[in-house]
């Protein structure tokens, strides 16, 4: 329950930031960068679950942010988070989530105002869902924030969201002031968001200023993105891998000396290498210099939470976003634009464990479109099903029922061995002076040879792809040649090496003489010595083997 007998919430001064997501695989690593560049930045604001427990289990940056955070400050920027949607957040989740920022001393916590998660299921890439600029849309979500911020025993700060259609009559800083007036609850403002909704509207980047209460705001978020131009809208899509514009530099500087209750700026600088973040930290270091300001004190919020009205009909958000309906803002160009990265998105996340099979029957926009508006993606958002693979899984056996083609069902079938494959046990590592196997590799067997379409999967991405740089369209057409190659697999028994590569497997094709050698050293690690020479050279230049 949140802190109403305290007389104020005492907000220290955290100074310049680095986000993270907790993963130490991650770039950049923040405790690397400090120790490259002490005193670049001030405190670490980290991504988790709600649950300290499950953060703790999960995040393999975890211990050592733990460890540190005496010496550098955490905020904590919860997922899973809803501050908009159909359903209020569970009670047992706010206790953990307050639990959680006042175990790792977050002065406060932050999230962006949308609908991140249903049926306990995030919506891929975090793209949650924006709620309309409008009084319906204003009533659903003070209803989800102060319903939040009862159960918190530290401030939640409310972050303006990130805009592709324009929904609504009310600008997102109009919308933003009107939230905090009727909750009371302080503000985060994210550049890049900001900018999104000026593109959108097609307005000037210092729109809605005037009005906005800028000594509200106690956390800005800068980070990278990418402009696109469709026809004669632009439109930001907020990835924050990319570097970041020069309009938000900008903004920045505009805002630091105006926003008076400013306790941090925060580099969301997710998936920058060590030497491109040194270079962003530095330039805001001169803007945010790492000279200590006093405690900001706040009145506490007691504000009962009024019931959730849903006005604003979330759902038929999701149901344009997927393309199982229209556009209901009556923005239909934003809204395809909007669409268009949600389907980038989910065919990004399918890639990784059906690449072949994600082609072959949802390469098209028409037919990924198929696959986000059909009753298997919906039950996933509705307690029914365990992740986006498994729904297109449930989804392609049913199209192969209703279309059979033996050719597209041996691709699945391969992909699911593939997915089983996997999850093989760990084996026993080499010792002093033996060879193995790498940790992530694992040998493979299937009744049809399918070595054709593997090497046509990839030698048609790489075309598509570079036609599309010089003619500015992708020309999925070519596909059918991939459907051909499906449709011809040479006799089996077929073997083959698949290992780890990103969140994706890597199927890998070798001679006969290299993979009964791998076969051997998966049965057990052998002494090198035993080993030809040229077989440790072919398999190494591959990364297939560990050495003890």
């Amino acid at each position: 329950m949140s802190d109403t007998k305290a007389s104020a919430w005492n907000l220290p001064w955290r100074g310049l930031g680095l986000s993270s997501n907790l993963d130490a695989a991650d770039a950049p690593h923040p405790y690397r960068l400090l120790a490259e560049a002490p005193g670049l930045f001030d405190f670490v604001e980290y991504s988790a679950p709600l649950s300290l427990e499950e953060t703790r289990a999960e995040a393999s940056l975890f211990p050592e942010m733990w460890e540190r955070r005496g010496e550098v400050p955490v905020l904590f920027h919860p997922v899973h988070l809803n501050l908009y949607g159909p359903e209020l957040e569970p009670e047992r989740a706010l206790a953990a989530l307050d639990a959680h920022a006042r175990a790792v001393g977050s002065a406060w916590v932050g999230n962006d105002v949308g609908w991140w998660h249903s049926g306990g299921q995030p919506f891929p890439g975090y793209l949650y869902f924006t709620p309309p600029f409008t009084e319906a849309g204003l009533r659903d979500c003070a209803a989800h924030a102060l319903h939040v911020q009862s159960h918190l025993s530290v401030p939640l700060a409310l972050e303006n969201p990130a805009v592709f259609a324009r929904r609504g009559e009310l600008h997102v800083l109009d919308f933003m002031a009107r939230l905090h007036a009727r909750t009371g609850l302080p503000l985060l403002l994210d550049l890049g968001h900001l900018l999104s909704y000026q593109l959108a509207a097609g307005l000037p980047l210092d729109a809605g200023l005037a009005d906005f209460p800028l000594e509200q705001v106690i956390e800005v978020h800068l980070a990278g993105g990418v402009v696109t131009r469709r026809g004669g809208r632009s439109h930001y899509v907020d990835d924050h891998t990319q570097p970041v514009r020069e309009e938000l530099f900008g903004l920045l500087e505009w805002f630091l000396p105006r926003c008076p209750a400013l306790r941090a700026v925060t580099f969301e600088g997710d998936g920058h290498p060590l030497d491109v973040a040194l270079l962003t930290l530095r330039r805001l270091r001169q803007l945010v210099p790492a000279a200590p300001r006093p405690v900001l004190s706040l009145p506490p919020v007691a504000r009962s939470a009024p019931p959730l009205a849903r006005e604003s009909a979330p759902w038929a958000l999701f149901e344009s976003g997927y393309g199982v309906t229209a556009e209901p803002g009556g923005d239909e160009e934003g809204g395809r634009a909007e669409q268009d990265f949600r389907l980038a998105v989910v065919a990004e996340v399918l890639d990784r464990d059906w690449p072949l099979s994600r082609l072959l029957l949802a390469g098209t926009r028409e037919r990924l479109l198929a696959f986000t508006a059909s009753r298997e993606f919906r039950e996933l958002f509705e307690g029914l099903g365990r992740a986006p693979g498994h729904a297109f899984a449930a989804w392609t056996r049913r199209r192969l029922r209703e279309h059979p083609d033996e050719g597209l069902a041996a691709a699945v079938s391969f992909e699911t061995f593939l997915a089983q494959a996997a999850r093989v046990r760990p084996r026993a590592a080499p010792g002093p002076g033996e060879v193995g196997l790498a940790e992530d590799v694992r040998l493979g067997g299937f009744p049809v040879d399918l070595t054709e379409l593997i090497f046509a999967a990839r030698a048609l991405r790489r075309h598509l792809m570079g036609r599309a740089w010089a003619s500015e369209a992708l020309e999925v057409s070519g596909l059918d040649a991939l459907e051909q190659v499906a449709r011809r697999p040479a006799p089996g028994p077929w073997r083959f090496i698949v290992r780890r590569k990103g969140r994706g497997l890597e199927v890998l094709t070798a001679a006969a003489s290299v993979l009964d050698e791998l076969a051997a050293l998966e049965r057990a690690p052998r002494p090198a010595r035993e080993v030809p020479v040229q077989r440790l050279a072919d398999a190494g230049v591959l990364g297939l083997l560990r050495w003890g």
